[in-house]
């Protein structure tokens, strides 16, 4: 079953590189976005919201730990 397991993954990893460079190679978006500036905005934002994810994780890790100890 474990070497299952590892096969599997081995699979996943395989299908992810085939896909990863299947995309194509125009970046159109991607400039223009970065020709206005708003490539910035967009990352902050995505920024913002991971930390905000993180911070809300742990906290609740937190408080699943002091219920858990008494």
């Amino acid at each position: 079953m474990n070497n299952l397991k590892k096969i599997a993954g081995l699979m996943l990893a395989v299908l992810l590189c085939f896909t990863a460079q299947a995309q194509p190679a125009s970046s159109e978006p991607v400039d223009f976005m970065h020709s206005n500036g708003r490539i910035y905005v967009v990352m902050a934002v995505v920024l913002a919201i991971l930390i905000g994810l993180f911070i809300y994780v742990y906290s609740l890790d937190r408080k699943i730990s002091k219920l858990e100890k008494s």
